[in-house]
């Protein structure tokens, strides 16, 4: 064999030993012009399952070949079950740091979009705000009658998220802050906590704003509404980041999807059609340990 044709053999050698590293799983390989095939699991934050849901819809309409499967289950199964390997994304409303039991370190980051949260009432609650204190008050059982805060001589009915939920982890760090809860109705899903307070007399829980569909009522926080403008400045406290969690950096169509949900096309559409708040947008972030600084 000539020394030029030893050459060629020992390339080609080389080129399918390449390609052969890498792949594999239930995803393919994102290949420009080549069809996205393959299967995605996303499980977590019902606060997030809405967005994820829209999106995986369009993404499998411009990709046939691929299947997305969204569930709920709260922030802390989405993180559990990413650590464990046991989905392709974990969705929740916390950091992963700030979740007992979990390794961190294992995981990736994709911040979505944020949300805001705000305490809601029964419409015949005739209460528009309440003070800090008040609400804590409320959360811990020390006020049991809208009558103690200006409102009606009816009960107090709260409505909770099971201890799992990263909805609920937002609410009791930046409204309560961190007071323990009183023992109360207890729903794992923000649809069915916002049907029990739209039909409970004297019903108080706290949805995340792309929940809010007019059938019940938000109260405003110390004076301060919990609209975008005021989210996005940091005078509203109560928001959380929606966060995607992989386990370790995402390949194939799972890192397809993720690019979607961060595109423009998904930024400037779907995420304030459904009241989010691109990431881009806000003037403040927030660390892990919840320290609030200028962007």
């Amino acid at each position: 064999m000539s020394r030029l044709a030893a050459a060629l053999v020992l390339a080609a050698a080389l080129a399918l030993a390449v390609s052969g590293c890498g792949g594999g799983g239930a995803t393919q390989p994102e290949e420009k012009g080549k069809v996205l095939k393959g299967t995605i699991t996303a499980v977590g934050s019902t606060a997030m399952q809405p967005l994820v849901e829209r999106a995986a819809h369009r993404f499998m309409q411009a990709h046939p070949e691929v299947q997305i499967s969204v569930q709920g289950g709260g922030s802390g199964t989405g993180l559990s079950q990413v650590a464990a390997g046991a989905c392709d994304i974990g969705n929740s409303d916390v950091f992963a740091e700030e979740k007992e039991g979990i390794d961190a370190s294992q995981l990736v980051d994709h911040k979505v979009c944020v949300v805001g949260m705000a305490a809601v009432v029964n419409p015949g609650v005739t209460v528009d705000n309440l003070t800090r204190q008040q609400l804590i008050d409320i959360f811990t059982g020390r006020i049991t009658n809208w009558k103690e805060v200006g409102g009606p001589d009816v009960k107090v009915v709260v409505v909770n998220r099971p201890k799992g939920s990263g909805s609920r982890a937002t609410f009791k760090k930046y409204a309560l802050g961190g007071a323990e809860e009183v023992q109360s109705i207890e729903e794992d899903s923000s649809g069915a906590v916002r049907r029990i307070i739209r039909d409970t007399p004297g019903a108080i829980g706290y949805l995340a704003l792309s929940y809010l569909d007019g059938s019940v009522k938000v109260i405003s926080l110390d004076g301060v509404a919990p609209t975008k403008e005021n989210i996005v400045t940091g005078r509203y406290p109560v928001w959380a980041y929606q966060h995607m969690y992989t386990k370790g950096q995402p390949s194939g169509v799972t890192k397809a999807f993720i690019e979607y949900m961060l595109s423009a096309e998904v930024q400037t559409t779907l995420v304030p059609e459904m009241g989010y708040i691109p990431v881009t947008e806000m003037k403040v972030e927030r660390d892990w340990k919840g320290n609030v600084t200028p962007r």
